[in-house]
């Protein structure tokens, strides 16, 4: 018999904000067991003054359990295109659905509001990364000239130190 759902999903509040940069730094320690990323385990994270701009916008998600926020999706608008910026699921609370659950509110959140396409950048060769998003129907942007925006932000992370030949650009069109 399959467990029972005992998370929920919801807009994420100003005040949310303060709790998500610790749940994406536990989230990022698991970098430390891919080889040539261990580094990002210990990195920055995304500032709550950062993310309450995000918030603002009104497409960021939180998973929350027993009023404690568990994972999150942070997204902005950019023309008919929602672009995901920070997605992170407590390591104590991932393979539970929660992050397909995220992702899929965050598609039908976009879908309603007119937006085309969700966008993101992530690891080609992490298993959480790039296949997670293949399974619920992501592609690699391999033409990146059609996309300047999404090669303009792996230019970015190239520039921040991370591996250009391991990142690459993901969309999922909305139907």
């Amino acid at each position: 018999m399959a467990q029972a759902k005992d998370w929920s999903l919801r807009l994420a509040r100003i005040e949310d904000a303060e709790a998500m940069p610790a749940i994406e730094a536990r989230a990022a320690r698991m970098f430390a067991e891919v080889e040539g990323l261990a580094e990002l385990a210990g990195g920055e994270t995304v500032t709550p003054e950062r993310l309450r701009r995000y918030i603002r916008k009104g497409h960021c998600l939180v998973a929350h359990e027993e009023g404690q926020i568990i994972g999150f999706i942070v997204t902005e608008p950019f023309g008919r295109e929602l672009h995901v910026w920070e997605f992170d699921v407590d390591p104590d609370h991932q393979r539970r659905g929660i992050g397909a659950g995220l992702l899929r509110a965050a598609m039908i959140d976009a879908r309603n509001s007119g937006f085309r396409a969700i966008t993101l950048t992530t690891f080609r060769d992490v298993p959480w990364n790039a296949p997670f998003y293949e399974r619920l129907g992501f592609e690699e942007v391999t033409a990146l000239d059609a996309h300047p925006r999404l090669a303009g932000e792996l230019a970015v992370e190239a520039d921040h130190g991370l591996p250009a030949e391991r990142r690459c650009a993901m969309i999922r069109f909305l139907d």
